[in-house]
């Protein structure tokens, strides 16, 4: 009796993995083991194979019972996190460096008499407002990923009202500063 393989391993999934993870995952493996960029005709077949049998539901829990050992370690693949994974502080850089861009684009608009660039004041003050946008989030993220027991997770309106009075003081600054020469 031939064992069956391990279609988890063949896609680098874990057994409790999402119906979308597993869709990414296999979008990625195909990515990588079609044959038209080097990949083997017995490789892309056991890849549509795990596929096949993990994405429907009924199969999946016929497979998992059927299986007699644990998820075999040897054969994990690894696969890095998703863009949008990159974490608080992924998130919190990408915020300040948005910010601090835009608000150097416009002071450089500003300051050096270049008014027949003015798209580029709105261009700077689009990234500014994207930056802000992504430091809500990454305040939002940082809350979420608290324990339920921490008493931070309670002040959300506090949070809210402090981060938007701090927006709008700088706003204020930036405003004084452009208009001040």
């Amino acid at each position: 009796m031939k064992a069956k393989p391990n279609y988890y391993a063949i896609l680098g999934a874990h057994e409790n993995v999402s119906p979308r993870e597993l869709e990414r995952l296999y979008k990625r493996q195909a990515h990588k083991r079609h044959p038209d960029r080097g990949g083997s005709d017995e490789e892309m077949k056991a890849l549509n194979e795990a596929y096949d049998v993990l994405r429907n539901e009924s199969s999946r829990r016929d497979y998992d019972a059927s299986r007699r050992r644990p998820f075999a370690q040897s054969a994990k693949m690894a696969n890095p996190p998703a863009a949008r994974e990159v974490g608080i502080s992924g998130q919190s850089l990408s915020a300040l460096l948005c910010i601090v861009l835009g608000l150097m684009l416009l002071f450089l608009v500003r300051f050096n008499g270049l008014w027949f660039l003015w798209p580029l004041s709105i261009l700077a003050f689009g990234v500014v407002l994207f930056g802000i946008f992504i430091a809500h989030s990454a305040m939002t993220n940082a809350r979420a990923s608290l324990a339920q027991t921490n008493p931070m997770r309670r002040f959300r309106v506090a949070q809210e009202i402090i981060f938007w009075l701090v927006i709008v003081s700088g706003g204020y600054v930036v405003y004084l500063i452009l208009t001040a020469v």
